[in-house]
């Protein structure tokens, strides 16, 4: 795998924070396994996602403790329609991504090789009281995909969870499925979160997923050449991952941005949701997405509304319960509907709340109040929020 010399990046000095999930080869160099890249770096290099490197024979991570683009904004935009609605969410990404996608929406912040300039000092503990005081239920990991910072991204879930706060991955879901923590000689990180810690299970999937209230997977396309040739990855790594996931306790939401004449037919579609409710059930929340030109696809139109109400009706026609649209006004598209007496639930106007009609228990489940059909997800017996449509960004304020 390329990695990017350090000297060669404007001048920048490499971090200290010790990354897990990595070994030191025979020849001297470090070799990164946390994602399917498997990057090895000679000292002074940096991998493919530009933010883990080999600082003096150590694997390290540089961004622990640096972030970017903080704002308030609805639990709805990350998307995640099932979780906690009508919440606010702090929202936060980093710099560098370990996919190199064409049509990348957010290439400022993962094609970034300017870390210094576009990230704050921000500690796990100081996210956590910013999101207490914001009134926000929960922390988005995203913008850029947060595999690369696991460690940091670990760290601040343990410190959201000592104060009652949620946290939500947005990812590809491109993480190494077979990952452990044998660092010993090419890092380590030892402890528990909130101080650089990192601590938790020896696997990375099992780290960083377990670390997570909910995610939101981004299945980006449904053949292994469009995963090749426009994102540079595997698209069985991510099947993997979405299997394993759909098992465990942490709640997901899949979504995929269509783009007119690379993955939009109907026989991908339909492909893609066949394989969804084959290997992970008909509950899962999908959403389809619509492109605007932007990074190095900018010649691609725009998606039509269309295309996603086709989309949302052939994977709701294979037996998808819950399929949303999004990126367009489509108040159908952004509705909840009962997955068996078909009423509107929970009725969306863009990130706005129109109606809202679910049953909760005190543990968090839904129903519907006419037919009591079960609705997947995880709500708040007090009711949903208010947050609306709103953006709001923040400072950090670091603790002494």
């Amino acid at each position: 795998m390329t990695t990017t010399s350090a000297s060669n990046n404007h001048g920048e000095t490499l971090g200290t924070h010790p990354a897990r999930w990595g070994r030191v080869l025979d020849d001297g160099r470090v070799q990164c396994l946390l994602c399917p890249r498997h990057c090895r770096m000679r000292d002074g290099q940096r991998g493919f996602c530009f933010v883990r490197a080999n600082n003096g024979g150590r694997l390290v991570l540089d961004t622990w403790g640096r972030s970017s683009g903080f704002c308030i904004d609805p639990i709805e935009k990350k998307p995640l329609n099932h979780f906690l609605p009508g919440t606010s969410v702090l929202s936060f990404g980093t710099a560098g991504c370990n996919l190199g996608c064409k049509f990348c929406q957010n290439h400022e912040i993962s094609t970034s090789r300017e870390v210094d300039t576009l990230t704050d000092m921000a500690l796990p503990g100081d996210i956590a009281d910013a999101a207490v005081a914001a009134g926000a239920r929960s922390v988005a990991f995203t913008y850029n995909d947060p595999v690369i910072f696991a460690e940091y991204a670990i760290d601040i879930a343990a410190a959201c969870r000592d104060r009652g706060v949620h946290t939500v991955g947005v990812t590809a879901g491109y993480i190494s499925p077979d990952a452990d923590d044998g660092m010993g000689a090419a890092g380590g990180s030892g402890g528990s979160g909130g101080s650089g810690g990192s601590g938790g299970s020896g696997n990375a999937r099992e780290a960083f997923f377990g670390a997570m209230d909910a995610v939101n997977v981004d299945l980006k396309g449904f053949t292994p050449e469009f995963y090749r040739k426009l994102t540079g990855a595997d698209l069985g790594v991510v099947l993997d991952n979405l299997i394993w996931l759909a098992k465990s306790p942490t709640w997901l939401e899949i979504t995929t941005l269509l783009i007119p004449g690379h993955n939009d037919s109907d026989d991908e579609v339909r492909a893609m949701a066949e394989w969804i409710v084959g290997n992970l059930g008909t509950d899962v929340p999908h959403h389809f997405s619509a492109f605007h030109p932007d990074n190095r696809m900018r010649d691609v139109p725009r998606t039509p509304a269309t295309t996603l109400s086709r989309a949302r009706d052939i994977a709701l026609d294979v037996g998808e319960r819950h399929v949303y649209t999004g990126n367009v006004h489509d108040k159908n598209g952004d509705t909840t509907f009962c997955p068996d007496c078909d009423s509107p639930l929970i009725v969306r106007d863009w990130y706005r709340m129109v109606d809202y009609q679910l049953d909760v228990d005190a543990a968090g489940r839904g129903s519907c109040p006419h037919c009591r059909a079960t609705v997947p997800g995880l709500y708040d017996a007090a009711g949903p929020g208010d947050f609306g449509a709103r953006r709001i960004p923040i400072r950090i304020t670091r603790r002494s």
